[in-house]
Protein backbone atom coordinates (compact mmCIF):
# COMPACT_ATOMS: atom_id res chain seq x y z
CA UNK A 1 0.00 0.00 0.00
CA UNK A 2 2.79 2.31 0.86
CA UNK A 3 4.82 1.67 -2.52
CA UNK A 4 1.48 2.72 -3.98
CA UNK A 5 0.99 6.06 -3.06
CA UNK A 6 4.27 7.14 -3.27
CA UNK A 7 4.12 6.20 -6.96
CA UNK A 8 1.28 8.20 -7.38
CA UNK A 9 1.81 11.21 -5.39
CA UNK A 10 -0.14 14.52 -5.52
CA UNK A 11 -0.69 16.61 -9.09
CA UNK A 12 1.20 19.70 -9.25
CA UNK A 13 -0.04 20.29 -12.78
CA UNK A 14 -3.63 20.00 -15.15
CA UNK A 15 -3.16 21.81 -18.19
CA UNK A 16 -6.36 22.26 -19.65
CA UNK A 17 -7.69 24.41 -22.80
CA UNK A 18 -10.48 26.16 -22.86
CA UNK A 19 -12.71 28.01 -25.62
CA UNK A 20 -13.98 31.23 -24.39
CA UNK A 21 -16.55 32.67 -26.73
CA UNK A 22 -16.17 36.46 -27.34
CA UNK A 23 -19.31 38.28 -29.28
CA UNK A 24 -17.81 41.78 -28.92
CA UNK A 25 -14.53 40.92 -30.31
CA UNK A 26 -14.67 42.13 -34.05
CA UNK A 27 -11.38 44.03 -34.50
CA UNK A 28 -7.50 42.98 -33.78
CA UNK A 29 -7.83 46.07 -31.11
CA UNK A 30 -10.22 44.12 -28.91
CA UNK A 31 -8.01 40.88 -29.41
CA UNK A 32 -5.42 43.42 -27.85
CA UNK A 33 -7.67 44.69 -25.32
CA UNK A 34 -8.38 41.11 -23.84
CA UNK A 35 -4.32 39.87 -24.57
CA UNK A 36 -3.81 42.99 -21.99
CA UNK A 37 -6.55 41.62 -19.51
CA UNK A 38 -5.23 38.03 -19.58
CA UNK A 39 -1.44 39.08 -19.25
CA UNK A 40 -1.55 39.24 -15.33
CA UNK A 41 -2.88 35.64 -14.56
CA UNK A 42 -0.79 33.40 -13.26
CA UNK A 43 -1.53 29.92 -14.63
CA UNK A 44 -2.21 31.10 -18.42
CA UNK A 45 0.25 29.66 -21.06
CA UNK A 46 0.20 33.66 -22.89
CA UNK A 47 2.31 32.10 -25.57
CA UNK A 48 -0.61 29.17 -26.48
CA UNK A 49 -3.78 31.24 -26.42
CA UNK A 50 -4.74 32.14 -29.88
CA UNK A 51 -7.47 34.54 -30.71
CA UNK A 52 -10.19 33.66 -33.66
CA UNK A 53 -11.47 36.88 -34.90
CA UNK A 54 -13.37 35.54 -37.34
CA UNK A 55 -14.93 32.75 -34.96
CA UNK A 56 -15.06 35.61 -32.23
CA UNK A 57 -13.81 32.82 -30.27
CA UNK A 58 -10.44 32.85 -27.53
CA UNK A 59 -8.73 29.38 -26.81
CA UNK A 60 -6.51 29.82 -23.56
CA UNK A 61 -4.34 27.00 -22.26
CA UNK A 62 -3.73 26.90 -19.06
CA UNK A 63 -3.27 24.96 -15.41
CA UNK A 64 -6.08 24.12 -13.51
CA UNK A 65 -4.10 23.78 -10.37
CA UNK A 66 -3.63 27.55 -10.44
CA UNK A 67 -6.43 29.24 -11.99
CA UNK A 68 -9.86 27.96 -12.86
CA UNK A 69 -11.22 28.84 -16.15
CA UNK A 70 -13.76 30.97 -15.03
CA UNK A 71 -11.10 33.43 -13.89
CA UNK A 72 -10.24 33.42 -17.12
CA UNK A 73 -14.06 34.41 -18.87
CA UNK A 74 -14.06 37.00 -15.52
CA UNK A 75 -11.11 38.61 -17.03
CA UNK A 76 -11.97 39.07 -20.39
CA UNK A 77 -15.78 40.48 -18.86
CA UNK A 78 -13.63 42.98 -16.46
CA UNK A 79 -12.05 43.74 -20.17
CA UNK A 80 -15.56 44.79 -21.27
CA UNK A 81 -16.39 41.84 -23.09
CA UNK A 82 -18.62 39.32 -22.66
CA UNK A 83 -16.84 35.89 -22.10
CA UNK A 84 -19.27 32.52 -22.57
CA UNK A 85 -22.13 32.88 -20.05
CA UNK A 86 -20.53 36.40 -18.10
CA UNK A 87 -21.59 39.63 -19.38
CA UNK A 88 -19.31 42.28 -19.93
CA UNK A 89 -18.57 44.25 -16.67
CA UNK A 90 -17.51 47.66 -18.28
CA UNK A 91 -17.75 48.79 -22.30
CA UNK A 92 -14.66 47.89 -23.87
CA UNK A 93 -12.43 50.90 -23.84
CA UNK A 94 -11.96 50.40 -27.50
CA UNK A 95 -15.39 50.22 -28.94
Amino acid sequence: MLCVMMVTGCRVSDVRTHVVRVPGMAKQEDAEQIRKALLPLNGLQQDKTVFDLSQRKVTVTYDSMMIAHKNIEIAIAEAGYTANTIPAIRPASSK
